[in-house]
């Protein structure tokens, strides 16, 4: 049946939906929840049907399209397109089978990731495989043949270079922008690192977030080729470029469930790695009470898993277990972290050492793995030298930022509230958790200027009754009334085994 095109104006955030009129799905025998397939051209999605009871939503003879199906047709308001019914797709009955705690093999996984690329398959049902493998489990046969599946139904970078390194961060700790610094160095050293990075989901700013306040980072793959071959890296987010489009879908999915089953895990980061082309890979766990992976047990379980993926892949993998107990640099939030990258590439006093200091033994771990020779003092060449300043701005400019930004001119939030310490003593917890949740509530990251600012203050530090010890930045008084509200009610500090608040 043809149909014209209606722009409903609404987005699901990911999953395909489309609304007819009741008197057309009544001559197609169509019912609330089918399948159907719609088709422009040579383009053609599946979508789930709803049904609308009036004509003012949707009249006969049109159909109503979100945004996302919108997107998947590169359709307008009254294009005309064909709809038909649509069978239940094979990749069902292999989720029927992982319900019932049985294997999927190489066939059977490729066939549901092509399914998942190719919006085949529906949220509900999608969900139920997370929750499948998250109850059944997933074996290391699975595990490395849905990282193969995500990565060939996807896009890839296409670079002729040796090595090509990669980094990843299991996550967890407020600040720790690891990766604006190390990628500038690594460039400078001569070795190409492509990174791709996410977007924050629940913490303050992602890399993404926080490169994107010195220079866009929503490219084109073609886009990114051109950086990466220009100055031998990029800082990119990762979800523009679709390198990974069955694990995008799966993270939306699996994020609002709070489910991360580990085969599930290791595959989306790996198959980001992979696609990329990346044959060098340091991993970074942080180990912490707030951070992801919690005991030192699992981190090494995760490690020999890692490894043993890697060398499927042919990625050389190295693990290393960090301390994630504390924030990592001074500012938390995308202008304030931003602030401390360029800080510390310029080589300025403010700098966060802390931030410097895992930046330096993360850098030397990837030297070495590429082989270079005195690797920790050609590190610190770098950056001394400014030779890493200098890279990052190339990088900025090829991604289309202003390479002579002033860190002292990026926006910070106009209102803010310096919390003093009201007792002298020892700090013995910071608390990420709560720090977090007080920088997203005073707008980060989708305020780039909002976040939190520590003073330098570390686990083990003394202090003294009335010494700064944060400030809390907003871009409106009520975000920053409700931040406040946080810091009072659960504080975030503890100090001689008492938890500081306003």
């Amino acid at each position: 049946m043809k149909l014209k095109v209606k722009d409903v104006d609404i987005a699901t955030g990911g999953v395909q939906i489309v609304l007819l009129n009741e008197e057309d799905a009544h001559k197609l025998d169509l019912h609330h929840g089918d399948r159907v397939s719609v088709k422009k051209g040579k383009k053609i999605t599946t979508a789930t049907l709803n049904i609308a009871e009036s004509r003012k939503a949707v009249p006969p003879g049109k159909i109503g399209l979100y945004e996302e199906v919108l997107d998947s047709l590169n359709a307008k308001h009254n294009d005309l397109v064909d709809i038909d019914i649509e069978e239940k797709p094979i990749g069902v009955s292999y989720i029927q089978k992982k319900l019932q705690g049985m294997k999927l093999n190489k066939q059977e996984i490729n066939e549901l990731v092509k399914e998942i690329v190719s919006n085949k398959l529906t949220g509900i049902e999608l969900t139920y495989f997370i929750a499948a493998c998250f109850t059944n489990g997933m074996t290391l046969q699975e595990t490395i043949a849905l990282t193969k599946a995500i990565v060939k139904y996807g896009s890839r970078l296409d670079i002729k270079k040796y090595p090509i390194i990669d980094k990843h961060s299991s996550g967890g700790v407020p600040g720790n922008r690891t990766t604006m610094t190390i990628v500038p160095i690594i460039a400078a050293a001569g070795l190409t690192m492509p990174k791709t990075s996410s977007r924050s989901i629940t913490s303050p700013a992602g890399t993404a977030d926080t490169m994107e306040v010195l220079a866009p980072v929503s490219l084109s793959l073609e886009k990114m080729k051109k950086v990466v071959m220009k100055t031998n890296a990029c800082i990119v987010w990762g979800g523009a470029i679709d390198l990974a489009a069955a694990d995008d879908k799966l993270i939306k999915l699996r994020h609002p469930l709070a489910l991360d089953p580990e085969g599930m895990l290791l595959a989306s980061i790996l198959a980001k790695k992979a696609a990329v082309n990346s044959t060098h890979v340091l991993i970074d766990i942080p180990l912490g009470r707030d951070t992801k992976i919690k005991t030192r047990k699992h981190a090494r379980h995760l490690k020999r898993l890692f490894i043993k993926i890697g060398r499927k892949l042919g990625i050389h993998i190295h693990v290393i277990l960090t301390n994630g107990e504390e924030p990592i640099g001074n500012g938390i939030g995308p202008a304030l972290e931003a602030r401390d990258v360029l800080w510390l590439l310029k080589r300025d006093t403010r700098r966060p050492l802390d931030l410097e200091k895992k930046s330096i033994m993360m850098a030397t771990k990837i030297l070495q793995m590429a082989n270079i020779k005195d690797a920790k003092k050609k590190v610190i060449e770098i950056l001394d030298s400014g030779l890493a300043y200098k890279k990052m701005q190339e990088i900025i400019k090829a991604q289309g930022g202003d390479p002579n930004i002033d860190p002292d001119k990026i926006k910070i939030g106009k209102y803010s509230y310096t919390f003093k310490a009201p007792a002298s003593g020892r700090i013995t917890d910071i608390q990420n958790f709560t720090i977090n949740k007080i920088a997203r509530i005073a707008g980060a990251p989708v305020d780039k200027g909002a976040g939190v600012y520590f003073y330098d203050k570390h686990e083990g530090m003394k202090i003294k009754r009335g010494e700064k010890l944060m400030t809390i930045y907003a871009e409106n008084p009520i975000r920053l009334k409700y931040a406040l509200h946080i810091l009072r009610k659960i504080g975030g500090i503890v100090v001689d085994g008492r938890t500081l608040k306003k």
